[in-house]
């Protein structure tokens, strides 16, 4: 067994991950290290990259969509065994005795950590996870297509579900978070809305092939009056579109941690008891409550792959608007890709 493994690191200083050997990082107490197959690729990650993250770890391993096996387990964890299959978020630590904590808000932590930002992720053969930050990851999604379940389908999800129970739904931003999220609404009888960015045909058909009731340009009008509209680009312009969409008393909830600035409007958009909120992290709760979900209800997946070492070409074609989906990086520790998923796509790395 090698006792260094390959990791890509950002060292804060600047954009490009570079590729390097590391010793394989050995658990503490309550802590699992995973042999990780799969880490998606997050937007968030490219926030980091990209300097508009305060006060990372450095260096630091970025990804925190991490799919793998329990190779060791630090005193005292007793959820899982060497062998079984867990997910890690990207919340990865709580205090627990907070304010916050003890309202059961372990999102708000006034103590966090985060996985692949304060904390070492999974951009690499292996990591370490607090056991009590992990998922079973439901059978029938194989290791590439599970990845994109722990931050674009557990923040999504989260993000419909702070909307309520709005039956018509706008999605403005269809990556990741979006397409996984409208076949959840869908499946809940709702109706939904797919608002993309202007000209981006990709994500205009991986739309309608999620069953979007109609697809348009952001630029353009509504074409049915929504009762809350989701916003997962990082485009503060898209709050007062969105404001300008939903029906009295709606709801428009902004999912990401990132988001330019947004722009002055008037308060005619906001009235009338229209609801602006924020989405910030993810509680244990709705990791569980999402992995349920996808048990009973088969999520396509659509993914991208990469391996480990081109990550930095994941990150460009993401900033670049390149993908419709979700990009995720794959190491040696995978098994064989399409094994067991069920209802996934696949799409061939680029060259």
């Amino acid at each position: 067994m090698p006792d260094t493994m390959r990791a890509m690191i950002f060292d804060g200083a600047h954009p490009a991950l570079r590729l390097d050997r590391v010793p394989i990082p050995v658990p503490g107490p309550g802590e699992v290290c995973i042999a990780v197959s799969a880490c998606g690729v997050c937007r968030t990650d490219l926030h980091l990259v990209d300097g508009e993250l305060p006060q990372p770890k450095a260096p630091v391993m970025p990804g925190h969509e991490i799919v793998g096996r329990v190779h060791a387990r630090g005193a005292g964890v007793t959820a899982f065994r060497e062998g079984d299959r867990v997910g890690v978020p990207w919340l990865g630590y709580t205090c627990g005795h907070c304010a916050f904590c003890a309202a059961g808000r372990e999102n708000l932590c006034d103590s966090p950590q985060f996985t692949g930002y304060t904390r070492d992720g999974g951009y690499a053969d292996y990591a370490v996870a607090d056991a009590r930050y992990c998922f079973a990851v439901p059978d029938h999604y194989d290791d590439v297509h599970a990845a994109p379940l722990l931050c674009a389908g557990l923040i999504g999800y989260r993000t419909l579900r702070m909307a309520g129970p709005a039956r018509r739904l706008g999605i403005y931003g269809y990556g990741a978070a979006a397409h996984l999220v409208a076949q959840i609404a869908l499946a809940q009888g709702r109706e939904v809305h797919a608002f993309t960015r202007p000209g981006d045909s990709a994500a205009q058909q991986l739309a309608r092939e999620t069953g979007a009731a109609t697809v348009c340009g952001s630029d353009e009008p509504a074409q049915a009056p929504l009762d809350a509209a989701l916003i997962f680009a990082p485009v503060g312009a898209l709050v007062p579109v969105a404001l300008g969409a939903v029906v009295k008393g709606g709801t428009v909830v902004c999912g990401g941690i990132h988001m330019s600035d947004i722009p002055a409007f008037p308060y005619r958009l906001l009235w009338q008891e229209r609801r602006l909120l924020s989405v910030a992290n993810l509680t244990r709760a709705d990791g569980l409550e999402l992995m349920r979900i996808a048990a009973q209800t088969p999520l396509r997946t659509h993914v991208t792959p990469y391996p480990l070492e081109r990550a930095n070409a994941a990150l460009d074609d993401l900033r670049q608007g390149r993908l419709a989906g979700a990009a995720v990086l794959v190491t040696g520790n995978a098994p064989g890709i399409g094994q067991g998923a069920r209802g996934a796509e696949r799409r061939q790395s680029p060259p």
